[in-house]
């Protein structure tokens, strides 16, 4: 199941040069039709920014 959350993925970086937060993933249109007129559940691209990840890995 794909969550939404833009805030916990690990493709929404923070660009310095322009000081906002932008998506790594680039959509194409109908994708981002979908995305910006809400009719989409969840983003197909999400994955969980987990920094500890590796951390409990090597555990």
């Amino acid at each position: 199941m794909a969550a939404s959350n833009c805030d916990m993925c690990v493709n929404y970086v923070y660009e310095e040069d322009y000081e906002y937060y932008t998506c790594l993933v680039n959509l194409d249109e109908d994708e981002m039709y979908r995305f910006l007129s809400g009719n989409q559940s969840g983003c197909p691209y999400f994955r969980l920014d987990d920094e500890y990840g590796v951390v409990r890995h090597q555990m």
